[in-house]
């Protein structure tokens, strides 16, 4: 169920087109929002067979579909049962975030009123992102293409999902859902350094041939999904991939990884695979080197 018309909708301004830092890019008409593909419920998928699952799903896909048509986004008044997945996925992870996560992203988690008590809302995020450092989230009805996906970070917009997973299965999911993006990826978009990053690698893909798609879709994959930071001596997690997973994180500080210096080059030609543990980990000293490394990478495309 959708809210009031006036709590469930944020208008142009509460979404923040209007208030984007001088250094992104003019927004474009999100009616104009095309993909090759939108895959919206995996074949493999724990409620892929279950018929109240998909129907919930096709109701929070349509409100996905809505704000592109109007640019409002639309808040999801989300079930007892789905609340309830939030806080036992949350609950769990605080327990290894406290461990293992960096300070910036435990602050920012702060910050952003991220509980785990509640499914935060894209609205409320979008709220104080736009305050923060002028990022905006953008909601999306499934897993997107990686060059549609990326190119949106030009315009400083997060494509975001809203659902949740399957309730058989809490502690996994096959693809990205609110768990993922409200608790792995969005505190970090409060940091202006990790901002400019993520959009200069929109820039990039934007005017990157296929193999530099390829390229691009590693260097996000090694940092934004499952990126270390160097910590006083020490090593900790800003992926989302990591973050938002209790396997991932456990398994990026065990003797199951190596963890290696962060090389521009040989991440953008380390392949992976989506489906395994990751084997292999790249450590960034910090994300304002980050920043300028990819910076200057994209300058080359």
């Amino acid at each position: 169920m959708a809210l009031t018309e006036t709590a469930a909708t944020s208008t142009d301004a509460d979404f923040g087109a209007n208030s984007a830092p001088s250094n992104a890019k003019e927004l474009p008409e999100f009616r104009d929002l095309k993909f090759e593909n939108i895959n919206e419920l995996h074949l493999d998928h724990p409620g892929a067979n279950d018929p109240e699952y998909r129907k919930r799903r096709d109701y929070i896909a349509s409100l996905a579909k809505h704000f592109r048509e109007t640019g409002e986004v639309t808040d999801v008044e989300y079930t007892e049962q789905e609340q309830g997945i939030w806080r036992h996925v949350a609950t769990r992870l605080e327990e290894l975030h406290e461990k293992h996560a960096s300070p910036f992203y435990l602050k920012a988690k702060r910050d952003l009123g991220i509980t785990s008590e509640r499914i935060p809302q894209l609205t409320e995020m979008n709220r104080r992102l736009k305050d923060l450092t002028g990022f905006r989230l953008a909601p999306i009805e499934g897993l997107v293409e990686t060059r549609g996906f990326l190119s949106w970070l030009a315009y400083r917009v997060m494509l975001s999902t809203q659902y949740i997973r399957h309730h058989s299965r809490p502690d996994y999911t096959p693809e990205p859902d609110v768990v993922h993006e409200s608790i792995g990826h969005i505190p970090m978009f409060t940091n202006p350094n990790f901002v400019d990053f993520s959009q200069s690698i929109g820039e990039g893909a934007q005017r990157a041939t296929d193999k530099q798609i390829e390229e691009l879709g590693r260097l996000y994959w090694f940092t934004v999904e499952f990126g270390l930071v160097e910590h006083e001596g020490g090593i900790k997690a800003y992926g989302a991939g990591l973050l938002s997973s209790f396997g991932e994180l456990e398994n990026a500080f065990s003797d199951n990884v190596e963890r290696r210096p962060f090389d521009l080059e040989a991440v953008i030609n380390t392949p992976y695979n989506y489906s395994d543990m990751q084997p292999i980990l790249y450590v960034i000293p910090s994300y304002a080197e980050l920043k300028e490394v990819t910076k200057r990478y994209i300058a080359s495309l």
